[in-house]
C-alpha cells in the first residue's frame, strides 16, 4: 500500500525542496501539494510546474480568497484585532485557511501525514499544526525544516542536483508572506532592529512623504460588517483589494515593530496593511456613535485577548468561537457610514453616521437649546462621592490614631 503525504505548498523554495525531501528522506510513494489562494500576489503558474518538476504526483490549486474575506478578515475587523496593540494578524489569519484546506484534501485522499515547511522558530508551526489536528485529529504531521536545518546555499544546491527550477541570483534579502489582507516582511538586514527599513522592503504601501493630497473615503457597514467603498456595494474580499491600492498610497498601513512570538523570543516585523489598519479605524468610530458604555468597555478588553489567542494559533477553538458569539451580538445595530480622510502616513476618522446612533446632539451641546438635565448632576455627584469621603475620613482617622 502506497504512503501518501499531503503539503502545504507555497511554491517556492523550502516547499518544493520538500517534496523531494518527503519521497528520498521520509519514505512516502506520492505527494499531494496543495496550493491554497488566499489571495496573495503570486504567479500560480510557475509554481504548480515546479512542484511537478520537484516530484509532486499532483499539485491542487485551491481558491479560499473569498472564504477567506468572510471569514477570518471579517471576524478580524469584527474584534478590531491588533496583535500588541498594533500587528494586524495578516499571516495568523491566513494559515488556518491553508492549514484547513490540505487537512481536507489529505483526508479525502487517505494520506497518512500533512507536511507544512515551518522552522522551530516561528509561530506558523503552531498555527498549521493545531488547525491540522483540529481537522484530521491524530494525523502524524512532518516539519521538514524543523527535523533539519537546512542554509538558503545547501537548498538551492539540492533543488538543482534534482532539477527543480530555481532562480539563480542572491539570495532574497527578506522573507515575505502576503495575503488579501497585508504583507509580512522579515530577515536579512531587518534583524537589526537599529537598521531603518529600506524603501525597497515596501511593496503595498508607497512612501509617506510622496503621499498625494488628502482624500475622503466613505465605509459602508452593515452589522459592523464593512460592504461599501462610496456608496458602491462590494465583496469584502473585493472592498479589500481596492481599499489596499487607495490607502496604500498614501503610505497607510506601514508598521514596524519588535514582536513577541508566541514561542518566547523577539523579532522584529515589518508589515503592510493599508486596508486592514483603515477598516479598523472606521470600524471603531462607528462602535463609538452606537454602541452602550458598557458594551464598548467590555469589547475592548476582549479584543486583545482575541488576537492573541487568533495569533497563538487556537483559530479553531472554543475561546475564539465564544468571543465571536460576543462580538456578534454587539454588532446587531453597528450599521452605518464612517468618513476616513486618506493622508499621509495615516487613516484620520473625520465623521460617522448611524440611524441606531446613541450621540445626542441635544445632551452634548452646550447652545441653544441643549436638554440636559443640569440639576440632577449634583444628586448624582453626592452619590458617587460618598466612598471617596468615606476612604478619606477612613485616612484621616489612622493619621491621628
Amino acid at each position: 500500500m502506497s504512503k501518501t503525504a499531503a503539503l502545504a505548498y507555497s511554491g517556492g523554495l523550502d516547499t518544493s525542496c520538500a517534496i523531494a525531501w518527503l519521497k528520498e528522506g521520509y519514505g512516502f510513494d506520492e505527494v499531494l501539494a496543495v496550493l491554497v489562494d488566499v489571495g496573495q500576489d503570486a504567479d500560480f503558474e510557475p509554481a504548480i510546474g515546479r512542484g511537478y518538476a520537484a516530484g509532486a504526483d499532483e499539485v491542487v490549486l485551491v481558491d479560499r480568497k473569498q472564504e477567506f474575506g468572510e471569514e477570518q478578515v471579517a471576524k478580524a475587523v469584527l474584534a478590531n484585532a491588533l496583535y500588541e496593540g498594533r500587528y494586524p494578524l495578516i499571516s495568523a489569519l491566513s494559515r488556518p485557511v491553508i492549514a484547513a484546506a490540505v487537512a481536507e484534501l489529505a483526508l479525502a485522499a487517505g494520506a497518512e501525514a500533512v507536511v507544512h515547511g515551518c522552522t522551530g522558530k516561528g509561530n506558523d508551526q503552531l498555527r498549521f499544526e493545531l488547525a491540522f489536528k483540529a481537522h484530521y485529529p491524530g494525523v502524524r504531521v512532518i516539519a521538514p525544516l524543523r527535523d533539519r536545518v537546512w542554509t538558503r546555499d545547501e537548498e538551492i544546491a539540492y533543488a538543482r542536483e534534482r532539477g527543480i527550477p530555481v532562480e539563480a541570483k542572491p539570495a532574497s534579502p527578506y522573507s515575505i508572506d502576503d495575503n488579501l489582507f497585508g504583507r509580512a516582511i522579515e530577515a536579512g538586514i531587518l534583524e537589526d532592529p537599529w537598521v531603518e527599513p529600506p524603501e525597497e522592503a515596501f511593496a503595498l504601501t508607497a512612501a509617506p512623504a510622496d503621499a498625494p493630497a488628502p482624500a475622503d473615503v466613505v465605509v459602508g457597514f452593515e452589522s459592523g460588517l464593512p460592504v461599501a467603498l462610496d456608496g458602491e456595494p462590494l465583496p469584502l474580499h473585493e472592498l479589500v483589494a481596492e481599499l489596499n491600492a487607495r490607502a496604500g498610497a498614501y503610505g497607510i498601513g506601514r508598521i514596524d515593530m519588535i514582536e513577541n512570538r508566541a514561542i518566547g523570543i523577539k523579532s522584529r516585523e515589518l508589515y503592510e496593511a493599508p486596508a486592514a489598519l483603515t477598516l479598523i479605524a472606521a470600524h471603531q468610530a462607528l462602535e463609538d456613535v452606537v454602541l452602550t458604555k458598557a458594551e464598548l468597555v467590555a469589547k475592548r478588553e476582549l479584543e486583545p485577548k482575541w488576537a492573541k489567542l487568533v495569533y497563538d494559533g487556537l483559530w479553531f477553538s472554543p475561546a475564539r468561537e465564544a468571543y465571536d458569539a460576543f462580538f456578534a451580538a454587539t454588532q446587531r445595530l453597528v450599521t452605518g457610514e464612517a468618513r476616513v480622510s486618506l493622508q499621509a502616513g495615516a487613516p484620520v476618522v473625520t465623521g460617522r453616521r448611524s440611524e441606531h446612533a446613541l450621540y445626542a446632539e441635544t445632551l452634548a451641546s452646550y447652545g441653544a437649546g441643549e436638554t440636559f438635565p443640569h440639576d440632577a448632576a449634583e444628586g448624582f455627584i453626592t452619590i458617587a462621592a460618598l466612598e471617596v469621603e468615606l476612604a478619606a475620613a477612613r485616612e484621616r482617622s489612622a493619621a491621628l490614631a
